[in-house]
C-alpha cells in the first residue's frame, strides 16, 4: 500500500483516510441539482465542507452523471476558474475534475494541486500537461465507454482484473512521460460504465485494486448504487453512502470523495479509534 501521496502545495500522509469534499459548479449535477451552480454559492459551500474537516475539493464544472451532455471549453473554465481563483489562499488542496486538456492546463496554471480525469488520462494532450507540469496529483479513473452511453449495457468478463488492468495501463502511460507514482492516485469508477453487480464486485475487492501499489480513491457518495440496496433517494443516502466509505477504507482505500464531510469525518474518526487503539484518540 503506498504510504503518501504528492499533490502540489502539498504531501498527504495515507496512514489515515484523506476527505476530499464535492463541489459541484453545475446546473445538472445528480447529487445537488445545481444548488451550487453559481460561484458564490460554491464558494460558500467549500467553505463550509472545509470548515466540516475536508482536506482536499474537488470542483467541477460538467456533469459525468449517466447521459450528460458535453459541456464546451469555455463554459466549463466560466464556472471552474472563478471558484479556483477565490479558494486559491485556502489551506486545502484544490482538485479539478475534468477532462479537458485545456480545462487542465488553465486550472495547473492557477495553482490546482490536483487533477481528477474521469477518462483516465487517455488523451495523448492531457498526458502531456501532466507530464509537463512538476509535482501536481492525478486522480486516473476508470470508465468504460463515455458519459452519454456508459449505462446503456456494460460488460465485463472480469471486472475486477479488467478495471485493474485498464488503470494500471493507465497509470504506467503517465509513468512514462516521467510522472512519478508517488503523484497518482487510482479510482475504480463506481457508477462509469458499471452495472450494480460490478458496482458492489469492485467494492468487495477493494483489496485487490490497492495491492497495484497506489493510493485508491473511493467515490461512492449518493451514487445509485447506494440507492439500490437501501431504496433510499438521492437526499436520503448519506448513512449507506458513509457504511460503503468506511468498508472502502478499511480494505485499504484511503482517499474517498464525499458530498457529506462531516458524517463521513465522524465515521472514519470512530473507526480510526478502533483501528489505531486508543494511544492515537486526540
Amino acid at each position: 500500500m503506498s504510504t503518501s501521496w504528492q499533490c502540489g502545495r502539498f504531501e498527504f500522509d495515507l496512514k489515515r483516510p484523506v476527505l476530499m469534499g464535492i463541489i459541484n459548479v453545475t446546473p445538472d449535477s445528480f447529487s445537488d441539482g445545481g444548488l451550487h451552480a453559481s460561484t458564490d454559492a460554491a464558494v460558500s459551500h467549500a467553505r463550509k465542507l472545509i470548515d466540516e474537516g475536508a482536506q482536499i475539493l474537488d470542483i467541477g464544472g460538467e456533469s459525468t452523471r449517466p447521459g450528460a451532455e458535453p459541456v464546451p471549453v469555455k463554459r466549463e473554465l466560466e464556472r471552474v476558474m472563478p471558484v479556483l481563483e477565490s479558494l486559491r489562499h485556502a489551506d486545502v488542496a484544490l482538485s479539478v475534475d475534468t477532462c479537458k486538456p485545456e480545462v487542465m492546463r488553465a486550472a495547473l496554471d492557477a495553482r490546482a494541486d490536483i487533477i481528477n480525469d474521469v477518462t483516465g488520462f487517455r488523451q495523448q494532450a492531457s498526458r502531456n500537461i501532466i507530464a509537463n507540469h512538476p509535482s501536481c496529483g492525478v486522480c486516473v479513473m476508470h470508465m468504460q465507454g463515455e458519459p452519454r452511453t456508459m449505462q446503456s449495457s456494460p460488460h465485463y468478463d472480469d471486472v475486477v482484473s479488467q478495471v485493474s488492468r485498464e488503470l494500471l495501463s493507465s497509470a504506467r502511460a503517465l509513468q512514462t512521460l516521467g510522472v512519478a507514482a508517488s503523484r497518482i492516485a487510482l479510482d475504480p469508477g463506481f457508477g462509469f460504465g458499471k452495472t450494480q453487480v460490478h458496482n458492489y464486485t469492485l467494492l468487495r475487492h477493494m483489496d485487490d485494486l490497492v495491492a497495484l501499489g497506489y493510493p485508491v480513491l473511493v467515490g461512492v457518495s449518493r451514487k445509485s448504487m447506494i440507492g439500490a440496496v437501501t431504496g433510499r433517494s438521492i437526499d436520503q443516502r448519506v448513512a449507506g453512502s458513509v457504511a460503503a466509505a468506511l468498508l472502502a477504507v478499511n480494505l485499504g482505500a484511503r482517499i474517498v470523495r464525499v458530498h457529506d464531510v462531516q458524517a463521513t469525518k465522524d465515521a472514519l474518526a470512530v473507526w480510526e479509534a478502533a483501528t489505531f487503539g486508543p494511544q492515537e484518540i486526540q
